[in-house]
């Protein structure tokens, strides 16, 4: 789903945006040790010019995970222009520093860093972004020596993450945390139909969300602005592209190790979805941190307001569990 912190114009509580290209620079990481070793920009050759990136790299013989996004103008740290300042994939690369274990995190193809990639960030579908990854993997193999690397996708991260293992030389395996579990059509009704404030809108949302799923193109004019925003026709391409994948379909496809992740304070992708994506991998393993939300940091409390709080706050960490699944998951020994 197109997610993100922000209620469109104080009706829609979906959580979803339209991605826009975003000119200016991702955060930086700053200069302090933080294990292994010290985080530094890279490149790849993108469609029309590079794609950037921060590459930390792993300690001897640990293993390299390559952090994918979440949906719109999301940089590599885990920030989007609107309001999600946490942090969360920078803070993810440190603790994993930490135990020795390398990331890279990147800038989707037409944003932040990539601007040069290509003319048009909305022209995207889910395989160009996994063609990026492609790249991406035979760039640090080059600059590491890395045998393989360990895909991290984050939300729609994780349909890029299934979309590149299925033909992609070079991934060690699959890490899916708050992933869609269920085709995307399916979880934006659902988000839509939980809110009682969108009631009015509902019949003309899901008659939209019908058409997208068949392929059509709608018109927005006429609809409520927030309806003009979450179905804006710059994205319905990318939106028609993504409401015909089936995750739980796409994972019964992938051959490498797969570890799904999910947080029960996640308000945008519930419990359920891991278990659809585990019912689609019965050789998959699943991680369920109950106090984790969607931004993988701790919730203690069932306060939604408290819960969003967080996506504003880079002081707060990553959560704990999260990096000891993860190390203790890197760290079997799986040739």
């Amino acid at each position: 789903m197109r997610t993100a912190t922000a209620i469109i114009a104080g009706v829609i509580s979906t959580m979803a945006h339209v991605p826009t290209a975003h000119a200016g620079p991702a955060s930086a990481t700053g200069a302090s040790a933080i294990g292994a070793s010290q985080p530094r920009a890279i490149t790849a050759p993108g469609p029309e010019g590079d794609l950037a990136g921060t590459l930390i790299p792993a300690a001897e013989d640990q293993p390299i995970v390559l952090i994918i996004p979440g949906s719109g103008p999301t940089d590599r740290d885990g920030n989007n222009p609107l309001g999600v300042t946490a942090a969360s994939y920078r803070l993810l690369a440190e603790g994993l520093a930490q135990r020795g274990i390398g990331t890279l995190r990147i800038d989707k193809r037409g944003m932040f860093g990539s601007a040069a990639a290509v003319a048009d960030a909305n022209d995207v579908t889910i395989a160009d972004y996994a063609a990026d990854i492609a790249t991406w993997i035979a760039a640090v193999r080059a600059e590491t020596g890395a045998a393989c690397l360990w895909l991290f996708g984050h939300s729609e991260g994780g349909l890029v993450a299934l979309e590149a293992a299925q033909a992609t030389k070079g991934v060690c395996g699959v890490i899916l945390a708050a992933s869609p579990g269920r085709p995307a059509g399916t979880i934006l009704r659902e988000q839509l139909a939980a809110n009682p404030a969108n009631a009015a809108l509902l019949d003309q949302a899901i008659s939209a969300i019908d058409a997208l799923e068949a392929g059509e193109r709608v018109a927005v004019d006429g609809m409520h602005p927030a309806l003009q925003s979450l179905f804006n026709p710059a994205v319905q391409g990318f939106l028609i592209d993504i409401f015909a994948r089936d995750p739980a379909a796409m994972i019964a496809n992938i051959e490498p190790p797969v570890l799904i992740i999910a947080g029960g304070k996640d308000l945008q992708t519930p419990i359920a979805d891991a278990g659809a994506l585990a019912q689609g991998q019965a050789q998959a393993d699943m991680v369920v941190i109950e106090d984790m939300n969607h931004i993988l940091k701790r919730v203690e409390q069932d306060d939604r307001a408290a819960n969003l709080a967080t996506y504003a706050d880079s002081s707060l960490p990553i959560h704990p569990d999260l990096i000891d699944a993860l190390a203790r998951y890197l760290g079997q020994d799986r040739n």
